[in-house]
């Protein structure tokens, strides 16, 4: 009997060494898990990055920038022969058209998804100056199909233009498309004539039909009327049971984009910048050169990604066809396949 009390002593005390020990662990995974997915740091009035400073490019830099600037000739770009009567009526095939710069109609199993949407001239608060097109929208408003859902990644005016929010919603007047904007975005897009706007942090979820859509970090910045990072920037992840793809909107490179693969596992399709990257020295934080583009791409293990923010405006100093030149060199010198990280035509449709 002695012998049996103590072999039982021994195994309770492994037991509850055992317990103890995954208990240990959960909380640190728990506690890790709400470090590295942790809400966006907003610190009196103003948002900030993960991964870097706060610090602003002065005026003195910016007119640096601006007296130095080589300004590249203006470039347009051909446009495909798309099917606007194919996307109107589509409701079953995954599809992607780039209808320019860092605006998509995705169609997700029913679902009609707008990023970002320019169709207009400028992106400028006026509308007799500031950048223009050099190459006309891939799709004009009237071809849209019925749009049930836009993301906004931030309120820069290259990404968030005030005459295509309001067409659209004016188009749809009875079928208001569901607007997600990061936080503190909601005022303005009520304002454009939105009626339908939810505001996500970082991490935060929310659900249309079957598809779940997440706001994610990126680094970037916000500024729209000297209201400089007073409101919230992001990337999109769209989620249903067979596909993942992001909308990575406008970003510098950073770590965000581990993490995110992290949380979601690779990606079926990603959406990445690879232009507006010149001068380096004032560029680099908030806007990724191509072979950053390269890496976010392998940071998300991405399937397939497509090349967007090129060709459309010219608003850095790299020459217009640069970047996408040098992501055709950089693809081969990396080994990828041949559709693995692809620039389309504007207007151009694929089938997913």
């Amino acid at each position: 009997m002695p012998l049996f009390n103590l072999i039982m002593h021994r195994r309770n005390f492994l037991k509850k060494i055992i317990v103890f020990t995954i208990g240990i662990m959960s909380i640190s995974n728990k506690l890790f898990a709400k470090e590295i997915f942790s809400k966006a740091i907003f610190k009196d009035g103003i948002f900030y990055n993960n991964y870097i400073d706060h610090k602003m490019a002065t005026f003195k830099e910016f007119w640096k920038w601006r007296k130095e600037s080589k300004k590249p000739k203006p470039l347009s770009f051909p446009l495909a022969n798309n099917d606007p009567k194919f996307l109107q009526e589509n409701r079953t095939q995954k599809t992607l058209t780039w209808i320019g710069h860092a605006s998509f109609l995705i169609q997700l199993d029913g679902i009609n998804i707008l990023t970002d949407p320019h169709l207009t001239e400028r992106a400028s608060p006026i509308v007799f100056a500031g950048p223009s097109r050099t190459t006309p929208p891939g799709l004009a408003i009237e071809d849209l199909p019925e749009i049930d859902v836009i993301v906004i990644s931030h309120n820069h005016y290259d990404h968030l233009d005030y005459q295509t929010i309001l067409k659209i919603t004016r188009k749809q007047i009875n079928s208001q498309p569901l607007v997600l904007v990061p936080l503190k975005l909601k005022k303005l897009l009520k304002s454009f004539g939105a009626r339908n706007v939810k505001e996500l942090d970082w991490w935060d979820t929310t659900t249309f039909k079957n598809l779940n859509i997440h706001s994610v970090p990126v680094q970037h910045w916000s500024n729209r009327s000297f209201n400089t990072n007073k409101t919230l920037w992001c990337g999109w992840v769209f989620e249903n049971e067979d596909f993942k793809s992001i909308f990575v909107g406008d970003t510098g490179y950073s770590k965000d984009f581990s993490t995110i693969q992290q949380k979601f596992g690779p990606m079926d399709l990603s959406m990445i910048p690879i232009g507006a990257y010149a001068p380096r020295w004032f560029m680099k934080d908030h806007h990724c050169n191509v072979e950053e583009s390269i890496q976010i791409h392998k940071d998300l293990k991405s399937k397939k990604s497509i090349a967007m923010h090129w060709g459309t405006f010219q608003l850095t100093d790299e020459p217009m066809d640069e970047p996408v030149k040098l992501l055709k060199k950089l693809t081969i010198e990396n080994n990828f396949l041949p559709d693995e990280f692809i620039a389309m035509t504007h207007g151009e449709s694929k089938i997913l």
